[in-house]
């Protein structure tokens, strides 16, 4: 039986799910739950027990200068005894299905391996680049003033921050204000620093999780700010730091090269690589995305130069998951595709067109600009001649997407 989530039938249950994959230890249960119940939840009974939850929560994703409603999967979780039986991926079907027919336009969510969810149309995202450095190495010219604390009975305010952030292409914002509360819960030593404007309101702010408290290494797992002072304040602060701690991580900003900041980075590379300070940066891609509605998207996609139109036949592994007569089965179908300043998909074929042949994982991955179609069609499920895939590769000139949200 697939059903809603009812906390006080459910609530035990799924406590029990978590514990038994690892996700929570004690006295973490009550977290738990102002996470699951933060969005929209689904569940599996079996034998009239929850056995498969999955966690839903709403938000918008920037695609160029647009937010486009989006689906964040915050939570795909099965117990021990329900493994391997095809639960997971019929809930998360119902789960993208409801959404897409409440308007959602793009889902997305943090996986776990690849290829699971590529088997309900998701494709991967970009690298995320996490860069390792001594902070006592940055060569910030900018001065920092003294900071406030930012405690975890804040996170009204520093959701607030994030939602207004500067955003890139493909930035998410999530919406329930608990999703912040639950990262900052997460571990007691976290910790966090910024500046307030004269309301109180944090503008400029990032949240830390030390490995060490006394000498690192310290993970910065969000910042917030949206002015080049901002920016440089924050790194002056984390500058600070150097006197004590050895080393601090954190992901690359939209548009910013931190290696740019660094003195002497791959000499720092080298002399620590076999230490438990290891300086320098390593590259994956943990992010997956798709379409639920290729109409809508294109309807919202405004690329720069001049336009390209083809044909798409277009595939969606997620359909063999979809309860037949459902509300929504999936984005499958013939489409006549324009790409630029006024973009468009429409139901049909033109003869007069080449034809791009794709998995909505791939097609997904092709217009946020993750990679070109070249690209794409060596790697991916990705194919039509080459003289259309050359002129995609002209038009789709995007920066690499990144969520600069996890979940």
């Amino acid at each position: 039986m697939l059903r809603p989530y009812d906390p006080e039938r459910d609530r035990a249950a799924t406590r029990r799910i978590w514990r038994e994959i690892g996700w929570i230890g004690k006295d973490e249960e009550e977290r738990m739950s102002r996470y699951v119940e933060a969005g929209r939840a689904l569940v599996a009974e079996l034998d009239g027990e929850a056995e498969c939850l999955v966690c839903m929560a709403s938000g918008v994703m920037r695609y160029g200068e647009e937010d486009l409603p989006f689906s964040g999967v915050t939570g795909v979780t099965t117990s021990r005894v329900a493994r391997k039986q095809g639960i997971a991926g019929r809930l998360l079907a119902r789960a993208l299905a409801q959404d897409a027919r409440d308007g959602a336009l793009v889902a997305g969510l943090g996986m776990f391996e690849q290829g699971f969810y590529n088997h309900l149309g998701f494709g991967t995202l970009g690298y995320e680049h996490i860069m390792g450095f001594d902070p006592a190495h940055l060569q910030v010219k900018s001065t920092h003033r003294a900071p406030k604390r930012i405690s975890k009975s804040d996170y009204e305010k520093c959701h607030a921050a994030r939602l207004r952030r500067r955003r890139g292409h493909g930035a998410l914002n999530l919406f329930p204000s608990e999703l912040t509360r639950g990262e900052m819960e997460e571990h007691e030593d976290n910790f966090g620093m910024g500046y307030l404007d004269a309301n109180g309101d944090v503008t400029h702010a990032l949240w830390v999780k030390p490995k060490e408290v006394s000498s690192g290494p310290y993970r910065i797992l969000w910042m917030v700010w949206n002015t080049r002072d901002e920016f440089l304040e924050l790194m002056s602060l984390v500058k600070s730091w150097g006197d004590q701690v050895h080393l601090v991580r954190m992901a690359e900003p939209a548009g910013i090269q931190i290696q740019d900041l660094v003195r002497q980075p791959l000499k720092h590379r080298e002399v620590t690589s076999k230490g438990d300070y290891s300086g320098g940066g390593h590259a994956i891609a943990y992010f997956q995305a798709r379409m639920l509605d290729v109409q809508g998207c294109l309807a919202r996609t405004r690329i720069a130069g001049p336009s390209v139109r083809f044909n798409l036949r277009l595939t969606d592994p997620i359909e063999r998951f979809l309860e037949e007569g459902g509300c929504w089965q999936g984005t499958a179908g013939n489409y006549v595709v324009t790409l630029g300043p006024d973009s468009s998909a429409q139901s049909g074929n033109d003869p007069g067109l080449h034809t791009l042949e794709a998995t909505v994982n791939a097609f997904t991955r092709l217009w946020l600009g993750v990679r070109p179609a070249t690209g794409l069609a060596v790697t991916d499920d990705l194919s039509g001649p080459q003289a259309l895939l050359e002129s995609l590769d002209s038009n789709l000139r995007l920066p690499t997407p990144a969520f600069d949200w996890d979940f």
